[in-house]
């Protein structure tokens, strides 16, 4: 049987995107392990899904570039010594590294040197990042650092994925060879939202239920959201605003709402189980995805997006490249990001139009098609197998699209 290791920087139980990766090695025949934080919720070491996870005790407390730097490096200390560790037994055939940061793939740089191929999953550009979140000039020597680190990382790899294709012409830009790189889109696993349990708060009959589930921060736009809801909400006398998630915004966001007098009808769940999320999703009637626009969201997949659809929900969300590029205005609701106004004008028009909802989620699924989580699972188990058998990636099989063409 062979074996693969997983690298993440985060709680392994709540990052969806590598636990489908993960489930799919599994469901595969593969031997996986997990090397990941620790979260409240799980022990030092546990085993989910057929996954055997260890973790490090180290949390996420973030917030200034030293600290981002201090936790880094720590994960990627104690990733090393467990990796070449574990490594030296059980001879896994891959490493699967996944970002940030991007250095974390140097923590397999031993697994390599004893023949483990690295590929390096970059779930979001490092530069970019830190520029929409610090302010950071483009041309300034920092940037440029990290554009250094993200170009020295990528080559190290033996392969590199990204989540969408402007992430990986940009990336093509700065030195990636595109012969080396594959995308495998931020999709929801399907599988997973079969089972639309009662789990969840009640609405009151008759309530128009707009929703949001995710983390509570300033980038994903709730304040532009609870503005919005604000101007739209007497023309919309049923409609309430739930918000699922846990963050630092959390508590701004109830003053918000408390100051704009509508805070009966925001309601701030709290965070919610993975696992609970379609019972939730069932109770909405559109789904609200309110993103910032700015130099590092603009190339933004939200996992988020692929539930909703999945669930035959129509979706008011940020008019964003990277989304655009795969969903046409016949299947969103787009409104100009940071607007709260057009996001009213949306809310209020499909709030009044039962036959425009459907209309929207039916060619929401139509788009999805190509780009769903069955598609993705095999273009990742592909490159897999062909990374193992010969080395390096070859064409993509067919049956397997390498990108998405749509007509708008």
């Amino acid at each position: 049987m062979k074996s693969v290791c997983i690298l993440l920087q985060n709680c392994y139980e709540f990052d969806i995107r590598v636990r489908r990766k993960a489930e799919a090695l599994v469901a595969a025949g593969y031997a996986v392990d997990v090397l990941s934080l620790r979260s409240s919720y799980s022990e030092k070491s546990y085993t989910l899904g057929g996954v055997n996870v260890r973790t490090i005790s180290l949390g996420k407390k973030r917030g200034s570039l030293a600290r981002y730097a201090f936790e880094y490096g720590a994960f990627c200390l104690w990733a090393l010594l467990r990796v070449t560790v574990q490594m030296s037994r059980k001879r896994y055939a891959f490493i699967d590294v996944n970002t940030l940061p991007d250095f974390l793939i140097f923590s397999a740089i031993f697994a390599k040197w004893m023949g483990a191929k690295l590929i390096l999953d970059m779930h979001e550009i490092t530069p970019e990042f830190y520029i929409s979140k610090y302010g950071i000039a483009e041309n300034s020597w920092l940037a440029r650092l990290l554009k250094y680190q993200e170009r020295i990382s990528f080559e190290f790899a033996d392969h590199v994925i990204t989540i969408n294709e402007p992430i990986r012409d940009l990336l093509v830009d700065r030195g990636l060879s595109k012969a080396k790189s594959t995308v495998i889109m931020n999709s929801a696993d399907e599988t997973n939202f079969t089972s639309r349990s009662g789990v969840g708060a009640a609405a009151a009959p008759g309530t128009f239920v707009m929703m949001y589930h995710g983390t509570l921060t300033k980038v994903y736009g709730l304040d532009i959201a609870i503005q919005a809801f604000e101007m739209a909400q007497k023309e919309m006398p049923s409609a309430e605003f739930w918000i699922l998630g846990s963050g630092p915004e959390k508590g701004s966001l109830e003053a918000l709402a408390q100051r704009l007098g509508i805070a009966s009808k925001v309601r701030l769940i709290g965070q919610v189980l993975p696992t609970d999320i379609p019972g939730w999703l069932d109770k909405c009637d559109i789904g609200i995805l309110p993103i910032r626009r700015d130099v590092f969201l603009e190339y933004a997949s939200p996992n988020k997006l692929p539930e909703y659809i999945i669930m035959g929900k129509a979706v008011v969300i940020s008019r964003l490249k990277a989304i655009q590029l795969y969903f046409s205005d016949n299947a969103l609701a787009y409104f100009e990001p940071n607007d709260p106004a057009d996001l009213a004008k949306q809310m209020v028009r499909l709030y009044r139009d039962s036959g425009l909802r459907s209309r929207l989620a039916a060619r929401a699924e139509q788009e999805y098609e190509p780009i769903c989580w069955d598609v993705m699972k095999r273009r990742y188990l592909s490159l897999m197998e062909d990374l193992f058998c010969t080395g390096h990636r070859t064409v993509e099989r067919p049956g397997v699209p390498t990108t998405t063409s749509l007509s708008r």
